[in-house]
């Protein structure tokens, strides 16, 4: 026996010398996808390597037992000297390089790995590195257990010593980590915190076999139990000690005894119960089982599988398993290994579907409600698993890969099978007529294919939306006919031959699942049919073609039923499509008419005018209306009618009103220039002294307040400036669209062969002109109702209440520019660049406007010296400079012809007052003539005018020095006070 566990060099084996000089591997990388464990949690710590090592000591042990010839050992030093000893199986003596063909794999249907046929081959370079010496199946094992040297050296010496001290006695009837803590102390480990390490994991096993899963249930007065979890607490504190006589460890071995030999009636039994309780066991059987894979090559099953699992199965008898439990077993490993390196390795799944068959020969014999457990929790995650990829399998299949979709249904099908009809008592009791494997395929044909449909109707109605302009593109529901057409041929073509194995209609119950499917949208649009459209002749015929593709198909492959299909024909009854009337082309013609108006009043009463609305910044409500104008006249160019161009003046005119309703709400209530620019107050003059001049008589004081305020009382936020450069770039929109739909009609007239598409294009057809007059109006409308609203109502309190208030170079116009280049951020960020140009036109102009009218008309707190002139020309060419901006603003042309008016009368304020006055004179006597000695009041003009009397007076009016204040109360008697 100890040749077959005794450490051998493997020369160039890459298994053997990932132990002899451990190296990082790199491992591949799988998309792995998580799998619940079927096994209950163990309630320990004990990780995969201990329980690895665990399982290894149980292996070897077993091993052992089974001989007829005792166990030696030879020393590290010697054996490369002296010949391996002579184990008691002949198959056991074997070597790698004479193992025949597997028996196991051949039976699983796995294929042999270029790998394994390398290693077992006659003088391969493997057998050339071992020399003549012979790898056994026992170093085989433990090179994949990734168990090594040092670790096997140690469980053999421990076992020899165990033989040694209990000659005769089979391995079921020794508790092994209790028999292993007692052979070693801490010199026989590299450190003290190995030994320590070595001591807990013998305890954690004692403790998971023995207290947390025993094979027989534990009473809660247990002494023996509450001694050794005693022991197992303290262990971290304080060393086991572990001589044979010691106190301590006399205590451990009574109740770890008393309690692995208990028995179910109470008799002495020569078995030790200490790892053979569920799920332990299996826990421990799975590390065994997983030796089966090449560790170089994780979706390989070694070539040694026969030796290996022969010398695995040696365990039953301490692990308490039988045949039935290891192919469950088995079965799960091989599925895990599947799932767990990517799906990529096929064998491994029809493999453990071939165990799995095993199984179910043995499953309805299950009594033992353990077993039943532990088959039921791994059969459930197994078909868990194999549902999920079902119930949608033509996401997860195709015909690259549908091999492995049988020995999904298989698998899933078996594990249904034994839940439902071995396991189920209620479902054997009933026996019902149908068999689990038909109903289970039914419904994984059912499901996935309205999964399928689903997606493709998806799809078509996301094509929708991105073919919609384009011209000829099918209804959705016609294309949704082809697709689900195709899916039909498909589904006949690569999957209901696999389905039809365990249902004898699968392609009869795919088609009229799909007939049923879309019949559901066929009904829905056919009850919204009230008028000719192109799109119902369209979908109707291919409706029809579609249900004959599938009758078709469902009487082909129930043509050798007994009913000729009839049952399946049934679920199909014909599609009812009624046809709509020719003459209803005007009804369809009105209906659209109204429905837009409808629709336009309703949405214009909520809309907000938000700029967030979308990228475009314009009203949302504008857009609708637009596409629901474009989407109608499509519609109506696919009418199958001969009169397009004799009703089309009627679909327009109804279009053109439509719209040019919803131009004039747009910009309904936004204002004009004039509500928002105060009236000229009337003639009067500063007084000189004082920091605040009364200007103003008390009677118009109040007045010209009032008409300031004039359209600003209104809180509504959607006549704010960003709602205001909503409602121009929807006017804007509006504009162009109607353009590109005027061409489009064009272009559908000429496609129609239309006799009057010549008149049309020419003009005597007329298109959407009260909608293209509105947009035009309403544009220079909105322009300069928020340019004057921001200069004159918004920005009043740094004009209007701010500029030149009390001394001019104290209130200079740099916060007046401040708010004005916000204004005209927000404007650069949101209006339409094509009316962008004109907005900030008009701003500047309005600026130019308000900047006159504090300097001509500004109120009593403000009064001007002839220094004065300087600081203002200043702020002027401040003003004109943002707008300019460094040239990236306005051009400086449309600056300078705008700022001519500005410019011109600027000058009249650094005339000194004798000039003025004479200028005056002069204009007077010039536009009246001869007078007498009292000079006439000159009348408010409509524009400022350095050549105008007015203009030049109401400098003088706000010229404060001695010289105008006399010479307006000598003319006009104006006061100096109010």
């Amino acid at each position: 026996m100890s040749s077959i566990f005794r450490d051998r060099a493997l020369g160039s084996s890459k298994r053997h010398s990932q132990y002899q000089s451990p190296m990082p591997q790199q491992q591949p990388v799988y998309p792995v996808e998580g799998l619940p464990s079927p096994f209950d949690d163990l309630g320990s710590n004990l990780s995969d390597s201990e329980l690895r090592e665990t399982a290894y000591e149980i292996l070897v042990a077993a091993c052992r037992s089974t001989g007829t010839r005792p166990l030696t050992y030879i020393p590290q030093s010697e054996k490369t000297e002296r010949a391996p000893a002579i184990s008691h199986s002949a198959s056991l003596q074997r070597s790698l390089t004479s193992s025949a063909a597997s028996r196991v794999k051949k039976a699983l249907g796995l294929k042999t790995s270029s790998a394994s046929k390398r290693r077992v081959g006659g003088g391969d370079s493997v057998s050339q590195g071992r020399g003549k010496k012979a790898v056994t199946v026992g170093e085989l094992i433990r090179v994949q257990m990734r168990v090594s040297e040092q670790t096997d050296s140690r469980i053999r010496r421990a076992l020899l010593r165990i033989a040694a001290g209990q000659l005769g006695r089979r391995m079921e009837s020794v508790v092994l980590p209790l028999e292993l803590l007692q052979q070693f102390k801490s010199s026989d480990f590299p450190s003290q915190q190995e030994y320590a390490a070595w001591q807990r994991k013998n305890l954690k096993v004692l403790e998971a076999g023995l207290l947390l899963h025993p094979h027989l249930p534990l009473e809660k007065t247990n002494s023996a139990s509450q001694q050794l979890q005693q022991i197992i607490r303290g262990a971290p504190e304080k060393p086991l000690e572990t001589g044979k006589h010691n106190e301590s460890m006399q205590v451990l071995r009574s109740s770890v005894m008393s309690l692995a030999c208990r028995s179910f009636d109470g008799s002495a039994t020569e078995t030790c119960h200490w790892a053979d309780g569920f799920p332990l066991n299996l826990r421990l059987y799975k590390m065994l089982l997983e030796a089966s894979f090449d560790i170089n090559e994780d979706t390989s099953i070694i070539e040694e599988i026969d030796e290996v699992l022969e010398l695995i199965k040696k365990t039953w008898v301490v692990l308490g398993l039988n045949q039935m439990l290891h192919n469950l077993c088995f079965s799960w490993v091989l599925f895990h290994r599947y799932v767990a390196t990517g799906q990529v390795e096929n064998d491994l799944l029809f493999a453990s579907n071939s165990l799995l068959i095993e199984v179910e020969k043995d499953a309805n014999e299950i009594r033992d409600p353990v077993s039943s457990k532990i088959l039921t929790s791994i059969l459930s995650v197994i078909l868990g698993w194999a549902e999920k990829r079902l119930l949608a399998y033509h996401d997860n299949f195709h015909s690259g890969n549908v091999e492995s979709m049988q020995s999904v249904v298989s698998l899933g099908l078996l594990s249904a099978k034994i839940l439902v009809e071995d396991l189920s008592y209620e479902y054997r009791r009933n026996r019902k007529e149908v068999s689990v494997t038909c109903e289970r395929v039914e419904t994984y044909i059912r499901s996935s294919l309205r999964t399928a449909f689903a997606q493709k109707m998806e799809k078509v109605n996301s094509r929708k939306h991105i073919s919609k302009n384009q011209k000829g593109s099918l209804p959705a529901l016609s294309i949704l006919a082809q697709d689900t057409s195709k899916l039909a041929l498909n589904e006949k073509e690569i999957f209901s031959p696999i389905m039809k194995r365990w249902h004898p209609f699968a392609a009869g119950v795919a088609v009229a699942t799909l007939h049923s499917c879309y019949g559901n949208e066929l009904k829905q649009f056919i009850t919204g049919i009230s008028e000719l459209t192109p799109d119902a002749i369209e979908v109707l015929r291919a409706a029809d073609k579609l249900e004959k593709d599938l009758v078709q198909i469902a009487v082909e492959d129930a043509v050798d039923s007994e009913d000729g299909g009839k049952s399946i024909i049934r679920e199909m009854p014909p599609y009812e499509a009624e046809a709509v009337v020719a003459n209803l082309v005007k009804s369809w013609i009105e209906t659209r008419v109204d429905r837009l108006k409808e629709w336009t009043d309703r949405n214009l009463q909520q809309e907000v005018w938000s700029p967030q609305a979308n990228k475009e910044r314009c009203a949302p409500s504008a857009v609708e209306v637009l596409r629901i104008i474009d989407e109608t006249l499509e519609a109506y160019f696919l009418l199958p009618i001969p009169m397009h161009a004799v009703l089309l003046p009627e679909l327009m005119t109804g279009f053109d009103r439509c719209l040019q309703h919803y131009i004039l709400k747009a910009k309904s209530g936004c204002g004009t220039r004039s509500t928002y620019v105060p009236s000229l107050p009337a003639l009067t003059r500063c007084s000189t002294g004082s920091k605040f001049h009364g200007v103003f008589r008390k009677k118009e004081k109040s007045q010209i307040t009032q008409k300031r305020l004039v359209g600003t009382s209104n809180g509504d936020n959607s006549f704010g400036i960003p709602q205001l450069c909503v409602r121009l770039n929807t006017l804007q929109q509006i504009r162009t669209e109607l353009g590109v739909l005027e061409k489009r009609i064009l272009a559908d007239l000429e496609n129609a062969e239309c006799t009057l598409s010549y008149d049309i294009a020419n003009g005597t057809g007329k298109r959407f002109d009260l909608s293209a007059t509105a947009c035009v109006e309403g544009i220079q409308q909105l322009c300069e109702a928020i340019a004057y609203k921001i200069i004159f109502h918004n920005l009043s309190h740094v004009l209007w209440d701010g500029l030149y208030v009390g001394e001019v170079y104290s209130c200079r116009i740099e916060p007046f520019l401040e708010e004005v280049e916000q204004y005209l951020e927000i404007i650069s960020s949101t209006v339409h660049d094509r009316v962008r140009t004109r907005v900030i036109t008009d701003i500047m102009k309005a600026s130019f406007d308000g900047f006159l009218l504090v300097l001509l008309a500004g109120g009593p707190s403000r009064a001007f010296t002839h220094k004065d002139s300087e600081m203002i020309k200043e702020d002027f060419k401040l003003l004109t400079d943002l707008f300019w901006s460094n040239g990236d603003g306005l051009p400086a042309d449309l600056i300078d012809k705008f700022s001519t008016t500005v410019k011109n009368i600027l000058p009249l304020l650094g005339t000194d007052t004798e000039s003025l006055i004479e200028q005056f004179k002069h204009l007077i006597l010039e536009s009246f003539g001869s007078a007498n000695s009292k000079l006439p009041l000159p009348p408010t003009s409509a524009q400022w005018d350095p050549t105008e009397p007015n203009t030049i007076l109401r400098v003088l009016c706000y010229r404060n020095d001695e010289m105008a204040a006399k010479f307006l109360k000598k003319t006009y008697n104006l006061p100096k006070k109010l």
